[in-house]
């Protein structure tokens, strides 16, 4: 009299793996593709609470910071603005994009119109240009 064995034959196994398999390969570039927009949003996220920290400096300030004190006067007093800067206005860590490049400041001047300055990541490339998740994003 032969035994009755409990388990999973060879072919059940491959065959769980290949559905397994499959349901990855499709699954897997959806979540990518979401992650790219996340770190897209956390971008502009971040630029809006620099914004903040600008218009805070100007307020106390009475300008915006030049192109030579970039970002840095956010965190760092500026040596001609003793006894107006009242700051920190924002994080170090605010002034990093979701792909650790710093944020780019450029102060007002004829070239940007009616904008008092630009902000700008260069997306998950770090270049200029570029489409989708290495697109550039700048204040709005």
């Amino acid at each position: 009299m032969r035994r009755k064995r409990k388990g999973f034959t060879l072919i059940e196994l491959l065959t769980v793996v290949v559905i397994i398999g499959m349901l990855a390969a499709f699954v897997a570039p959806k979540i990518f593709k979401g992650l790219g927009k996340a770190k897209h949003d956390i971008a502009k996220s971040k630029m809006a609470l620099i914004e903040q920290g600008l218009a805070r400096f100007f307020y106390d300030c009475g300008r915006f910071p030049t192109d030579a004190e970039g970002l840095e006067a956010l965190i760092i007093m500026p040596d001609e603005l003793e006894g107006k800067w009242d700051g920190r206005y924002c994080k170090e860590s605010e002034l990093i994009d979701p792909w650790q490049n710093p944020y780019q400041y450029f102060a007002g001047s004829g070239e940007l119109g009616d904008k008092e300055y630009e902000l700008l990541s260069l997306g998950a490339d770090g270049v200029e240009g570029g489409e989708g998740d290495n697109a550039d994003i700048t204040n709005d």
